[in-house]
């Protein structure tokens, strides 16, 4: 899941380094990490791309409703929450985190459909490295912070064809990401073991369920349509999930870390090539500035 987490991403990789062991010292797994590390990237921004074709009939509110959907089955299996045994105390951050990643990626598919897949992912982007740079006071991550700021302040200069809805909706899915963060350490001190992300994706995927029926009543969709949905959940949900579980076993987490930062870059390179999204000269230097902000923090950090 956003990681992602997921995707959330999704499932992300939030959830999935909480939860998982720490990296082996020996470097026999550290290639495979490598790779699995690339290959969870590119399948998280592919799922995304792919789930775009299906805007057009089904529009980012259906495509995220199965993405959801999808991830729920997913982590559920994995995780196997216990949820008659959940207290308040415990449901309440779960019942939160499901909210917020249910709007992290609507906000976040609706971002793309305006302004597309890259930029639309470093926007987002900026929800974990607030989380992190808020929380130093370091003089190397206030510089970080200012690079950042620029890479933003270039990617939102006023335009005739600036999409600002677009936009924000990118900055509403990064402060939703950060969120999501937050309420995953939360959720990772009340609930034992990994039950809690499993638990948040069954509940979103409930709260999705009456908008998916809603959206095929008024919009009957295509089976190609329903096929590039399915396949956003997987690339976007499950295989990112799945992959970097096994990743962080062989992967310190400050190379992770790292890895993580150039995920906006393999947006905007998916969107190029798979969707014909090309981006100019000061789009690419605002995305690499907040990649080098991200990348700079962590690897002078001392933890």
């Amino acid at each position: 899941m956003r990681t992602r987490p997921a995707p959330a991403a999704p499932t992300r990789a939030t959830t999935s380094a909480t939860s998982a062991p720490a990296a082996s010292e020996s470097g026999g797994g550290r290639p495979v990490g490598v790779a699995t590390m690339v290959g969870s990237g590119l399948s998280n921004q592919t799922g995304a791309a792919i789930g775009s074709l299906a805007f057009p009939v089904l529009g980012p509110v259906g495509v995220v409703a199965v993405r959801q959907y999808v991830a729920a089955v997913v982590l559920i299996a994995v995780g196997r929450p216990r949820l008659r045994s959940f207290t308040w105390p415990q449901w309440w951050p779960v019942l939160l985190l499901a909210l917020v990643f249910g709007t992290m990626n609507l906000a976040l598919y609706s971002a793309i459909e305006r302004v597309g897949l890259g930029l639309a992912v470093t926007l987002e982007f900026l929800g974990p490295l607030t989380i992190a740079l808020a929380s130093s006071r370091r003089r190397v991550d206030v510089g970080c912070a200012v690079i950042a700021a620029a890479g933003v302040v270039t990617l939102m200069r006023p335009q005739p064809s600036t999409d600002y809805l677009g936009m924000g909706l990118g900055l509403l899915a990064a402060a939703c990401w950060a969120s999501y963060i937050l309420l995953n350490r939360t959720v990772g001190r009340r609930v034992p073991g990994a039950q809690g992300a499993p638990a948040a994706a069954g509940v979103s995927a409930l709260m999705f369920l009456p908008i998916g029926i809603a959206v095929v009543v008024r919009h009957p969709p295509t089976a190609t349509a329903v096929a590039c949905a399915i396949a956003a959940g997987v690339l976007s949900s499950a295989v990112p999930y799945l992959a970097d579980l096994f990743t962080l076993r062989h992967v310190p987490p400050r190379a992770f870390g790292l890895f993580m930062s150039v995920n906006p870059v393999l947006a905007a390179l998916v969107g190029m090539v798979g969707l014909g999204q090309g981006l100019g000269g000061p789009e690419w230097a605002a995305i690499g500035a907040v990649v080098a902000a991200n990348a700079l923090s962590i690897a002078t950090s001392r933890s």
